[in-house]
């Protein structure tokens, strides 16, 4: 009987994609708008409810409420240059013109940012019409249905925390980041032909890529923090990701500025090893417990549970403690060595230079100071928000 865990396993995996949750969502809401605005407008097919509806509807209750704002603002003030330009001067080809302009400046006035497009249609639309009055307020009414059904959806059904696909991102970037150290690490006691050096040095650049795509996906998980009741330290969460994933991103550019230090010294060591036998073992394994020192981290960083968090904790600094040995080895055997082979000191000692900077970077006592900063800056800047709505609240 053939095994059926791994195909419903993919299946739900699938189901939890941010594209499928959010075609799911935004179709129920787009149908529950326009069902209520043909009870509510006069209009026979009110296709601007499931418009607004499906335009406001995102992923995060975040994004939605925000989205839903922005778009409102957006149709009302294109109905209201739609209804000033009826009553002036009616429509022409010169009038469609202005109107066009001036929705558009409007829609920069009034910071509709990505719907400053939909002021211009919104007057567009109105002033094409014969009655243009009930047609405006019309479509005013239909845009508050949706926007209103779209936030009422998102309260009621409140989106998922996209934490876990971030997670999953930061773990997948640490996991490269760590084969390129290992692969790194097997050649600097043999020759490397200058191509070899070139390709990881490419594969560095790389993962530039990498991490802006776990940007987005943190920026995601970022918004579904905010404001929603599942979340109780949403806060916490944000800075513990945003601040793992900043210290990834140095590491991940100190490992290309190590693979570009390689590959100059490769070009002057054509004919030889980068490094004699001794010290290439010293630093094969200095970089190895760095590599695991990366995995550490990003488990660290990502693990949510205190007892699993902990854990990960101990386990890092195990690992780092490792390397700080191994690195005082490699730095005296490379000194003796330098002295006794000058030749290209300067690249030989940044090699160094770059370890100590990531081991520095991902130091308990270094990303102890960095969270404290972040949670001390996102404090302040929450105390400087809305000061007449706190001062509201306090009394």
């Amino acid at each position: 009987m053939p095994d059926v865990k791994e195909p419903v396993a993919e299946l739900t995996k699938r189901s939890r994609h941010p594209t499928v949750v959010q075609a799911i969502r935004s179709t129920a809401a787009a149908t529950i708008s326009y069902a209520v605005a043909l009870q509510l407008s006069s209009e026979p097919v009110p296709l601007t409810a499931p418009l607004t509806a499906l335009l406001v509807v995102q992923v995060t209750l975040y994004a939605t409420l925000t989205t839903g704002i922005r778009r409102v603002n957006a149709v009302v003030s294109g109905v209201l240059i739609a209804i000033a330009f009826s009553s002036l001067v009616g429509l022409s080809w010169w009038s469609l013109g202005l109107i066009i302009l001036a929705s558009l400046a409007a829609g920069h006035l009034v910071k509709v940012r990505e719907f400053t497009a939909e002021v211009a249609i919104s007057a567009m639309l109105v002033l094409g019409v014969t009655r243009v009055a009930n047609t405006a307020w019309d479509r005013v009414l239909e845009t508050l249905i949706g926007a209103v059904v779209g936030l009422l959806f998102n309260f009621f059904f409140a989106p998922p925390v996209w934490v876990q696909t971030a997670s999953e991102h930061i773990e997948d970037l640490a996991c490269r980041l760590r084969e390129l150290l290992l692969h790194i690490s097997g050649g600097l006691g043999e020759h490397t032909p200058v191509d070899r050096a070139a390709a990881r040095l490419h594969e560095a650049r790389r993962l530039d890529n990498d991490v802006a795509r776990v940007d987005a996906a943190l920026r995601q998980a970022e918004d579904s923090l905010r404001l929603n009741p599942r979340v109780k330290e949403g806060l916490l969460h944000r800075v513990v990701l945003r601040t793992g994933l900043d210290t990834l991103e140095i590491c991940t550019v100190v490992v290309r500025v190590l693979t570009r230090t390689l590959t100059d010294l490769a070009k002057h060591r054509r004919d030889e090893p980068l490094f004699e036998p001794e010290v290439a073992d010293a630093l094969a394994e200095l970089i190895e417990h760095v590599a695991d020192a990366v995995e550490s981290f990003a488990t660290l960083v990502t693990t949510q549970v205190s007892a699993d968090a902990q854990q990960a904790e101990t386990r890092l600094t195990e690992v780092l403690d490792a390397a700080a040995d191994r690195r005082e080895r490699a730095a005296r055997l490379l000194g003796e060595s330098v002295r006794d082979d000058p030749r290209q000191w300067h690249l030989r000692g940044a090699l160094l230079s770059e370890i100590d900077r990531m081991l520095d970077e991902m130091d308990m006592e270094h990303r102890t100071t960095r969270l404290m900063e972040e949670l001390d800056r996102n404090a302040r800047e929450d105390r400087g928000r809305f000061p007449r709505l706190r001062k509201l609240v306090r009394l």
